[in-house]
């Protein structure tokens, strides 16, 4: 049976620290870093933003503000861009497998334009690996919400038991798999590996 395989970004295909954020924005404002990482929440602007509700700006002023931090936007961005770590080449590997084998793979992903301006550039490996890429801010939607993966199924074709879902954000695997969509908990680099070894879909 051809599987709609849908794959977060952060954790999943790419590796991510928020931690490298912060690290580049306590060097830039000589703030401590430990302050930084008391003030900085992701609250509504964070979601906000990766429905694509704020502009950027917006972002990095209500941001600084909330972290007491005078930063400029090329600074903050900086920043911001210092999440992505490196790309995992074993899943990449897997999508191009399946694919191959007929299935159809997408990304889904919580994302923001400033990021977006950012891994297209950086990790082309990504879209080029999959057949389409569904972003938050595109969508005006963003995971954990229902509607979300309802989107993606009905624009697929695909119902809810011919999909798996993988995500790092146990949150979101659990509202999937609230919808019928096969949902994986990708707890560290040998999770996506692991089940497509454990199904018989060899590398």
């Amino acid at each position: 049976m051809v599987m709609l395989y849908i794959l977060d970004m952060g954790n999943v295909i790419i590796d991510i620290d928020f931690k490298r954020v912060l690290a580049v924005w306590s060097n830039l404002s000589g703030t401590p870093l430990a302050t930084l990482t008391k003030s900085f929440s992701m609250g509504e602007m964070f979601e906000k933003h990766e429905r694509g509700q704020i502009t950027d700006l917006e972002f990095a002023d209500t941001l600084c503000q909330e972290m007491s931090i005078s930063l400029s936007f090329e600074q903050f961005t900086a920043g911001w861009q210092a999440i992505f770590i490196d790309i995992r080449p074993e899943v990449i590997q897997i999508m191009e497998k399946l694919r191959e084998a007929g299935h159809r793979v997408v990304v889904l992903s919580n994302t923001n334009r400033l990021h977006q301006d950012y891994w297209p550039h950086n990790y082309p490996e990504i879209a080029a690996s999959a057949d389409y890429l569904y972003l938050s801010q595109d969508l005006a939607m963003r995971k954990p919400e229902p509607d979300i993966f309802k989107y993606v199924l009905e624009k697929e074709g695909f119902s809810p038991d011919q999909a798996v879902f993988f995500d790092d954000v146990l949150e979101n695997v659990e509202a999937a798999s609230a919808l019928g969509i096969k949902g994986i908990h990708v707890v560290d680099r040998q999770t996506v590996p692991d089940y497509f070894k454990e199904i018989g879909f060899s590398e």
